[in-house]
């Protein structure tokens, strides 16, 4: 392939087959021009930057070396991927991420045959392309597995529980470990690179083959002291230990940045007979824009900004974030109570629990990517009478739903959640949608959940959550700013299982909107639609979805023509527990008139949240035409009966 000499390089790649046509001393210009266009692209649409500046020369030089996407290249979480996009076949639409019907922010199965497996949670690449290589091994097919993980998220327990099960594999799986931040490696040049090379290579690893044979005919104990030297040996020289116990052979520490070292050592580990393999990368979080390598999150996720200045778009002055509501609510409350503590799993700052650390450091605990761990061990520090708080984003507690089960909810221990970005998250897509936390905590026994409707609700709810010791008790809000509502000085405690109208009157009326979060805003625009026709609505903030306020739920039925639940949660929320007290009490028997409004039973994609919540039917307009529908309903059911 040739270019005329004002042709940026990038432009002649529209694909790696196109990529590995180039010399290797071209790579070097190519990943500056890749490096630069993502730098544009992102400051056009926002999104993660640091991440993926950190791996352009380790991405150019893996699709180079591999035969992608017969080789399976899958990285972990996803967010350092755009350089991945741009050079299989996604450039011309690259300044469409995280916009509706645009890229995905993250790796995504239907969107490229390059994209193997869909990844936006951490720490799942290895066990992923543990599963593709043992596929083609069994299938008796070519084809390598490429799991690219970041030090981060390697604090996963399943990243070593895969690495555990590797071995059986062979030289099918390659784990390339992106170590941008925590300085595990000792310092990076020269003889590091040489070593990494020779350890590599194929004479290197056919003697260590035959040593292994031969030591393994010798006495076990002088194979063990054996064993023993080569381990301190190549512990000292390349820090490997940890990884070769796992059955994988190691090597690095290697400059992810230089691109003499990448290829030698990529391509021996490519034609290696010996393996599992983890390549030791050492990057730079931001590299290539000096606006993200100075910034301290290494502009990790941004909005839009000037590539010129590195200037952020800023938002416009409002109320603060739900978040922010949280973490200095709990602060001000552990000022006077020493029993609370607060625990987040990598997400300080995203939490809000930043601002509790910042006041009470020593009862802060950030345990890394380790939901599970994080919430059992808050179940000890509750058995042991503290007041811990663990503030997880809800699509993230997922991850630890047996640990709540087995851990906290049957033990009845009073571990506080916290759960962050409830409901639907805007750009970041299905992936972190907050959708089934209520489901799947409102099924449990001995679980009291909460729903914050605005930012003062939060706040009570944060101090109702601080004096309930029966068990374990959770609080769900979204993400982004509250509606503006002022949080009083002094904080209500709320009584469990209570709710509140808003509007209206429980003692009569003709609809009746039994909210749950922060849909309430919509609630109170489609209730003046209804008063505008004639229809007078009750609105009930219910604040908990278990336990339901039973006596009000009654009045309700027993006083409106129509009751509409409204939840920004799955099936099997708040609206099916409303349901099922009303048909287990009879109140169903003179005629259905419940209607439920959740998040539809699909997977919705990444958009603007207004037009997310609009696909979700669930805005106002939406209200109103549920509450028509069941009075038009109604209607034509008496005019039945009649006839």
């Amino acid at each position: 392939m040739t270019s005329r000499p004002d042709t940026p390089l990038l432009d002649t790649v529209n694909t790696p087959d196109d990529l590995r046509k180039l010399p290797p001393e071209k790579l070097r210009q190519l990943a500056d021009e890749l490096r630069a266009e993502m730098i544009d692209a992102v400051g056009s649409t926002g999104g993660h930057l640091g991440s993926g500046l950190g791996v352009v020369e380790l991405t150019t030089a893996i699709h180079y070396v591999f035969n992608t996407p017969d080789d399976r290249l899958i990285w972990d979480v996803g967010h350092q991927a755009y350089p991945h996009k741009i050079l299989t076949g996604r450039r011309d639409r690259i300044r469409t991420l995280r916009q509706g019907g645009g890229l995905s922010g993250f790796t995504k199965r239907s969107e490229s045959e390059y994209d193997p497996f869909g990844a936006a949670h951490s720490s799942t690449s290895i066990s992923a392309g543990l599963g593709f290589a043992i596929a083609n091994k069994l299938n008796d097919k070519p084809g390598k597995a490429i799991a690219v993980i970041g030090d981060g998220a390697m604090s996963a327990g399943m990243a070593y529980e895969a690495m555990n099960n590797a071995e059986q594999a062979g030289n099918r799986l390659v784990v390339i470990l992106n170590d941008n931040d925590m300085s595990i490696a000792p310092p990076v040049g020269g003889l590091s690179a040489y070593l990494a090379r020779m350890v590599s290579s194929s004479e290197y690893l056919g003697l260590r083959s035959l040593a292994s044979k031969v030591a393994n005919k010798i006495s076990r104990k002088i194979h063990s002291s054996l064993g023993k030297a080569e381990e301190i040996t190549r512990g000292l020289v390349t820090g490997g230990t940890l990884f070769e116990e796992l059955g994988f052979y190691y090597v690095g520490p290697i400059d992810g940045h230089n691109l003499d070292h990448l290829l030698p050592v990529l391509e021996n580990v490519r034609d290696a007979e010996e393996g599992p393999v983890l390549i030791h990368v050492v990057t730079t979080k931001g590299k290539g824009y000096k606006f993200a390598e100075e910034s301290a999150d290494k502009y990790h996720g941004v909005p839009k900004f000037d590539v010129v200045t590195g200037e952020k778009a800023k938002s416009k002055a409002g109320p603060p974030a739900y978040q922010n509501v949280f973490g200095e609510t709990l602060a001000k409350l552990a000022e006077t109570d020493s029993r609370i503590c607060a625990i987040t799993a990598a997400m300080p700052s995203g939490t809000g629990v930043d601002k509790f650390a910042n006041a009470h450091p020593t009862r802060t605990f950030d345990v890394g990517i380790a939901e599970q761990h994080g919430v059992t061990f808050a179940a000890g520090l509750a058995a042991q009478g503290m007041r811990p708080f663990t503030a997880i984003y809800s699509t993230f507690l997922q991850r630890a739903y047996d640990q709540v089960v087995h851990d906290v909810a049957i033990q009845n221990l009073p571990v506080r959640f916290a759960i962050d970005r409830a409901g639907l998250v805007g750009a970041d897509g299905a992936t972190h949608a907050g959708s089934f936390d209520v489901t799947y905590l409102a099924s449990l026994p001995n679980f009291v959940v909460m729903a914050a409707a605005d930012e003062a609700e939060l706040a009570h709810m944060t101090y109702t959550a601080a004096e309930y010791d029966d068990g374990p008790i959770a609080f769900r809000y979204p993400r982004g700013a509250g509606v503006g509502v002022e949080i009083p000085e002094q904080l209500e405690k709320l009584a469990i299982g209570k709710a509140r109208i808003v509007a209206g009157s429980e003692s009569g009326g003709k609809v009746a909107l039994l909210s749950l979060g922060a849909r309430l805003g919509e609630a109170r625009k489609a209730a003046e639609t209804l008063e505008a026709k004639g229809l007078a609505t009750t609105i009930a903030d219910m604040r908990f979805a278990k336990p339901l306020d039973e006596e009000l739920i009654r009045k309700l039925i027993a006083t409106h023509e129509v009751v509409v639940t409204i939840e920004e949660a799955a099936i099997g929320g708040m609206g099916a527990h409303v349901l099922t007290m009303a048909s287990d009490a009879g109140l169903l028997d003179n005629g259905l008139k419940i209607r439920t409004m959740r998040l539809p039973d699909t997977f919705l994609d990444h958009d603007a949240p207004d037009k997310q919540y609009d696909e979700a039917g669930l805005n106002a307009p939406h209200i109103v035409e549920t509450v028509l529908g069941a009075l038009r309903h109604n209607s034509a059911g008496v005019e039945e009966a009649r006839a």
